[in-house]
């Protein structure tokens, strides 16, 4: 059969904000802009889950989406939407809470979790600005 991927897309809303407490509040206002704001930003995150595998004969599909909604909403959703990410979850405490540490925090927590091969995460802070992570 085929290997064919297959996406799912989610969407959650968190708050960050960007900060290196090892720079300076000059250097951090430099670096992040208006992302470095002390009373944190919000976005509307739009987050694509890629399956990779096998078509199965059967049923037809690499993988059920219904059931990877499921466990994107027990796993990351549960964990991430509406929050501070660097006030309510505990990988961001001392890791900067950018797209690209985001996109890694949610490998983490779908690898292993989903039938099939996680080929790709995408992740979309703004309609514009996204990160596109293949684990490592």
């Amino acid at each position: 059969m085929p290997s064919v991927i297959v996406t799912r897309r989610v969407h959650f809303n968190a708050a960050h904000r960007l900060h290196n407490p090892a720079l300076s509040d000059a250097e951090n206002r430099s670096i992040f802009g208006p992302c470095n704001n002390p009373n944190f930003h919000g976005h509307n995150y739009e987050l694509e889950i890629s399956i990779e595998g096998e078509v199965d004969p059967k049923t037809g599909y690499v993988v059920d989406l219904g059931l990877v909604k499921r466990i994107a909403e027990e796993t990351v959703l549960a964990a991430l939407d509406h929050t501070n990410l660097n006030l309510d979850v505990p990988e961001f405490r001392d890791l900067n809470p950018t797209a690209e540490n985001i996109a890694v925090v949610i490998w983490r927590k779908l690898a292993g979790r989903l039938p099939g091969k996680l080929a790709k995460i995408v992740l979309w802070e703004t309609p514009r600005n996204c990160v596109e992570y293949r684990g490592s």
